[in-house]
């Protein structure tokens, strides 16, 4: 595991966007797995910037969502494919074939998150993920308490994110939201991880995450075990270690 520190929230969206672009540049045809939320907007938006100011060719990479809300349609603002088509992939031109994501609404769960996945094995498996980290420590919907050898299917959101998301929908508590993720296993089996994390709220966690003993009461501490990931920071993240 590899630590890199940036000064400050700015160099922070921009080394991360830099390093998606590089993984495109250097194999046109990746599979790049993305993460929504506060810590990546930015860094999706800088890929677009520079794709604009120095073009590279992007048509053949296949990039995908870590996970998704269920329960609420796609064109909800807070579904993450929605999120994503408008932080990077409708800037880069991708088409739909080449953006794949977990369902927010299906018949049959289960058959649609093993269906994702054989989509990504059949366009070799994931080349680079991208992974945001929860104050709590999860990945993904992968809350404490999930297995290490857990595979994509249904995960828990927590409480603030729920009520956001009925709040925003004007749902009541009898409808049903939940969320699907690949699983941590799913995650190690990544080539490359790159874990993204910036604020002070994170700093304390990021210790944990970092420093602490790899336990499933912090999912994100599995990463240690990764033998190729990055945990990318901006100063205040990483103000605890």
């Amino acid at each position: 595991m590899t630590i890199h520190i940036e000064r400050n929230e700015q160099a922070f969206d921009l080394a991360g966007a830099e390093r998606i672009v590089q993984q495109i540049r250097k194999k046109p045809e990746s599979v790049i797995g993305l993460s929504t939320g506060r810590t990546t907007g930015n860094m999706h938006r800088l890929v677009v910037e520079i794709h604009r100011d120095q073009p590279f060719d992007a048509s053949r990479v296949t990039f995908f969502g870590v996970d998704e809300v269920t329960g609420v349609p796609r064109s909800y603002s807070g579904a993450c494919y929605t999120m994503l088509k408008s932080e990077i992939i409708d800037g880069l031109g991708t088409d739909e074939d080449h953006f794949l994501m977990l369902p927010t609404q299906s018949d049959d769960l289960e058959t649609d998150c093993q269906h994702f996945m054989e989509k990504l094995q059949q366009r070799g498996g994931i080349d680079l993920l991208i992974l945001g980290l929860g104050e709590n420590g999860h990945l993904g919907f992968n809350q404490p308490g999930a297995p290490f050898e857990s595979t994509v299917g249904t995960g828990s959101m927590d409480h603030a994110l729920e009520t956001r998301i009925r709040r925003e929908m004007s749902m009541s508590a009898e409808h049903s939201l939940g969320g699907v993720t690949l699983g941590l296993s799913d995650i190690m089996q990544t080539r490359r991880i790159i874990l993204v994390v910036k604020g002070t709220a994170k700093a304390k966690i990021v210790s944990q995450v970092l420093r602490g003993p790899v336990t499933t009461d912090i999912p994100a501490s599995i990463l240690q075990r990764h033998p190729h990931c990055e945990v990318l920071l901006d100063a205040a993240a990483a103000s605890s270690l």
